[in-house]
């Protein structure tokens, strides 16, 4: 399929799509009258690189992760740490904002206290 049609069909923004074309990662990718054709292995790349888009991962990362992949499972360790390293970030932001909440909370009951616990 084109990359137009990959884009409608998979909902996959045209600027993902022109990324992994420009990585040169595309498999079995062939130019057939100037248009890129995508097959199955190349949708299941794009479909990771998606996720990794979705979970944080700048454009550099992304391109890190997919390359490694490609190279095989002997590289699964090195793309766990990059997983890992991107989990404990996010789990240090959530805790970061549990902290923020956790002092709002605080600061609308003492308001309220001082109004006697109506609330608005």
């Amino acid at each position: 399929m084109t990359i137009q049609e990959a884009s409608e069909r998979y909902h996959i923004p045209m600027h993902i799509l022109r990324e992994y074309e420009s990585w040169g990662l595309c498999g079995a990718v062939k130019k057939v009258m100037g248009d890129w054709q995508y097959d199955d292995g190349d949708l299941e790349r794009l479909s990771t690189i998606m996720t990794l888009h979705d979970i944080g991962f700048t454009v550099e990362e992304v391109e890190a992760h997919m390359r490694l992949l490609l190279e095989g499972d002997h590289t699964a360790a090195q793309r766990l740490r990059m997983l890992e390293k991107k989990r404990s970030a996010a789990l240090e932001e959530i805790h970061f904002k549990e902290r923020q909440l956790q002092r709002l909370d605080y600061l609308r009951y003492e308001i309220r206290k001082t109004q006697g616990g109506r609330r608005e």
